[in-house]
């Protein structure tokens, strides 16, 4: 479940109103992506972040208590100090605009509660949908389903085209930001904020190294899949926080499993007859990252063979054989850590060097 909806369903239990504060826009370097939230509770309970911590997030808690005071919605421009950006491990400071709207948990006629109760039944189906807020003191709201259906509206049929044509795209870039949409006199800002499946994690293999990767993988909010030919191997005693245990013969369960852009594939069985089908499956799909327990030799014999069978070099280059990183593993939690972070870096198109040796701002 998406961390919205968790921390959602967590103040619903303590709290009758909240002030949802959402990061809209972001200029230069900011410690989190647009969409990240911070919950103020009636009550005072605090869930989340906008910056991670400091000054920012200070000022978005008062905020955020003026406008449960005023019951209005309020849109805020901050700066990122450099000495704050320092302390959150940037190298300078950006600038973040923050939408904070009231939202009353016990009416269920709420235009946000039912927004994301709408939301989360697309996500809980494995659909994305997003949801479309003006960033002005206004009720209106457009949530936009993958397949094109709108529900709700920002009061004007021009607006609510355009506003689903912009929300199609973001689905396909995966991706939420504050866009500007056509309106006489003047344009109005709105905030896409699409919401879609947790990140899947595929393992194939039930031995040692499965059970932690899936322990971390849940901490990381994935959703995780234990794939294995043996019934005594893939247990719910072995892995009690596995999403789906799937029991048969890999390769034929690899054809039946569907593969996004947000689908990590790590085989771990180490058996040649095994892994062999599998990577002929999954190199096909859309998958992000595909990688291979085994020694270099391993590797290089697998991917010999399957050059041997016709598969182009583009496509061998997918497989991350050794996998992981090189943290000095030798633990089977260490291992899986090491997969983890690899698989992390490869979906952020990042190197994995350490922060004190990054050059970028």
């Amino acid at each position: 479940m998406s961390e919205v909806f968790e921390q959602l369903e967590g103040l619903q239990k303590n709290e009758k109103r909240v002030a949802m504060a959402t990061l809209v826009a972001t200029k230069g370097t900011t410690p989190k992506k647009e969409g990240a939230k911070m919950w103020v509770g009636e009550g005072g309970r605090i869930l989340g972040s906008v910056t991670i911590g400091g000054c920012v997030d200070a000022q978005v808690i008062e905020e955020s208590e003026a406008v449960l005071a005023s019951l209005k919605p309020k849109r805020l421009a901050m700066a990122l100090g450099d000495e704050e950006a320092w302390e959150l491990g940037l190298s300078c400071g950006g600038t973040v605009e923050v939408f904070i709207e009231p939202i009353n948990l016990d009416n269920p006629d709420d235009p946000m509660v039912k927004v994301y109760e709408t939301i989360r039944g697309e996500v809980e189906k494995g659909r994305p949908a997003v949801a479309v807020t003006p960033l002005e003191a206004t009720s209106a709201k457009l949530v936009v389903l993958q397949d094109g259906t709108t529900i709700g509206t920002l009061g004007d049929d021009a607006l609510d085209r355009e506003a689903r044509m912009r929300a199609l795209e973001l689905i396909q870039q995966r991706a939420s930001r504050t866009l500007t949409l056509h309106r006489e006199p003047a344009p109005l800002e709105a905030f896409f904020e699409v919401h879609g499946p947790p990140p899947t994690l595929i393992i194939f293999g039930a031995g040692h190294v499965a059970m932690p990767l899936v322990t971390l993988a849940k901490g990381l909010g994935l959703k995780t899949v234990v794939v294995d030919g043996r019934p005594r191997f893939a247990t719910r005693d072995r892995f009690p926080d596995a999403d789906e245990l799937l029991i048969g013969i890999p390769s034929e369960i690899a054809e039946t499993l569907s593969y996004t852009p947000s689908t990590f594939v790590v085989l771990v069985a180490h058996d040649y007859k095994y892994d062999i089908p599998v990577l002929k499956t999954v190199l096909k799909t859309d998958a992000v990252y595909i990688g291979m327990l085994g020694s270099r030799r391993r590797g290089q014999a697998i991917l010999d063979f399957l050059r041997e069978e016709g598969i182009g070099d583009d496509l061998l280059r997918r497989i991350h054989v050794p996998i992981g990183l090189d943290i000095g593993a030798k633990t089977a939690a260490e291992i899986a850590l090491g997969i983890l972070a690899e698989a992390i870096c490869v979906k952020a198109g990042r190197p994995g060097t350490p922060m004190r040796e990054r050059k970028s701002s």
